[in-house]
């Protein structure tokens, strides 16, 4: 007997047989999935189906990074943003794990004229207003460096203390985002993790692709703080 599980897909999580898993990956773009013999091998491969960016992580194709280590019942989200032309149509995209071997959430919009970085912490926002009243701990990943280094290192609320200004003087960019995230952060039990985009990582692939899809239909209302920027 088989299992297979199914990291990125129309339906996520373990199957028993190959019809079931098929529908859930045939025609799905960029499906991730994998046979095992035992449950407990699907399981785990469901639980990090990929090397996360641990502290220890060797920037060497031959020194492949450590797994994240996700304490039990943690949520793992994973979010993604996308401008065409940057500025230009943008969109977002969000997948929220909430169980290792159940069906993942998924999130999406746009706005018609915005920015990469804008609709990176968007989906960083709608993941967290998803998430409000949660108890269980939060690993968010992001490959937006802009979005974790902010958080992580504290710019944002250094920018918040200087009344939405940077230690040069100038303005700090997407302050009425940060309004709204900042306090959001602060609800949860969460921790921003980087991951590097593009490298296989099935459930930030995922998100690539709902935020592309969603820059490319029409019909978003306007970014209107984009408009207002400095």
């Amino acid at each position: 007997m088989k299992f297979y599980a199914v990291a990125a897909g129309r339906k996520t999580g373990i199957f028993t047989t190959w019809p079931e898993a098929e529908a859930q990956v045939k025609g799905f773009p960029r499906p991730v999935f994998k046979s095992f013999t035992t449950r407990e091998q699907a399981r785990a491969f469901l639980e990090d189906p990929v090397m996360g960016p641990g502290p220890d992580c060797v920037k060497k194709k031959t020194s492949p990074c450590r797994p994240v280590e996700y304490p039990e019942g943690t949520i793992r989200v994973y979010t993604d943003g996308s401008a065409i032309g940057n500025p230009g149509p943008g969109g977002y995209g969000v997948v929220i794990q909430d169980k290792a071997d159940g069906p993942a959430r998924e999130l999406s919009g746009g706005y018609n004229h915005t920015t990469n970085n804008r609709m990176e912490m968007m989906a960083v926002i709608k993941a967290l207003k998803a998430l409000e009243g949660a108890r269980s701990p939060v690993i968010l990943h992001s490959d937006s460096k802009y979005v974790v280094d902010a958080v992580n290192k504290g710019w944002a609320r250094k920018w918040q203390q200087k009344n939405w200004y940077k230690s040069d003087g100038n303005p700090a960019l997407n302050a009425d985002l940060w309004k709204q995230l900042l306090p959001l952060v602060q609800t949860l039990d969460v921790q921003f993790i980087w991951v590097r985009g593009h490298s296989g990582n099935p459930l930030n692939e995922r998100c690539d692709v709902l935020a592309n899809t969603a820059a490319r239909q029409t019909g978003w209302p306007d970014d209107k703080g984009y408009e207002k920027k400095p």
